[in-house]
C-alpha cells in the first residue's frame, strides 16, 4: 500500500486558496473553452506559481532565522 505525501512546513492556507483558484479556473475552462476562460486560467496559473515559488524562497530563510534565536 502507498502512503500519502506530506505536506511542506511551507503549505499553509493561503497556497490552498490559490489551488482551489486554480482548480475552479481549470474545470470553467473544460466546460467552456471560450478565450476569456483561457485568458483566466493563465492568469490564475501565473499567480498562483509566483506565490508558490515566493514561498519556497522565503521558508528557508525563515527556518534559518528561527535556528539562530
Amino acid at each position: 500500500m502507498q502512503e500519502l505525501k506530506q505536506h511542506k512546513a511551507r503549505f499553509d492556507e493561503e497556497c490552498l486558496g490559490y489551488l482551489d483558484q486554480r482548480k475552479q479556473a481549470k474545470m470553467k475552462w473544460v466546460q467552456d473553452t471560450r478565450q476569456s476562460n483561457v485568458n483566466n486560467i493563465n492568469t490564475v496559473r501565473c499567480e498562483a506559481k509566483v506565490h508558490f515559488r515566493n514561498k519556497k524562497q522565503v521558508y528557508p530563510k525563515v527556518k534559518l532565522r528561527n535556528l539562530k534565536q
